[in-house]
């Protein structure tokens, strides 16, 4: 099962952060949440690895609608994007929407997964033009 999109970048990380940032915006999604993984293992375990942070991206009208259709959906929103080192490339992974609708039995959900997919496509495709 295919859970996640990719593409692969060669410019710097915190370009790679800034672009992911405009090229969601530009695809209605705003970015609530902002987790730098390496520095917080680092802190709490004392793990050294490559930079890696997880961006919570969050489309308001598509996170409504599926809140409307299944309020329990708010334990798998907002919707991840990761940017992680990956030896000589900046790799953004999103999570494929659609991997909602396999965890909730609710065929009214499908509609909102597509839309979302279509726009999260849209923003790595926005990515992988400006490399």
């Amino acid at each position: 099962m295919v859970f996640e999109e990719s593409v692969a970048l060669s410019q710097p990380f915190e370009e790679v952060v800034a672009k992911v940032k405009q090229s969601f915006a530009a695809s209605g999604f705003g970015i609530l949440t902002e987790i730098d993984v390496q520095a917080t293992l680092r802190e709490k375990l004392g793990k050294q690895m490559d930079r890696y942070l997880i961006l919570g991206a969050c489309n308001p009208t598509l996170a409504s609608r599926a809140l409307d259709i299944e309020p329990e959906i708010g334990v798998l929103l907002p919707c991840n994007v990761v940017v992680r080192d990956n030896h000589d490339s900046v790799l953004v992974e999103a999570m494929d929407p659609g991997v909602m609708t396999t965890l909730v039995s609710r065929d009214e959900l499908r509609p909102v997964a597509d839309e979302a997919r279509r726009l999260i496509g849209e923003a790595l495709n926005r990515l992988a033009q400006s490399a």
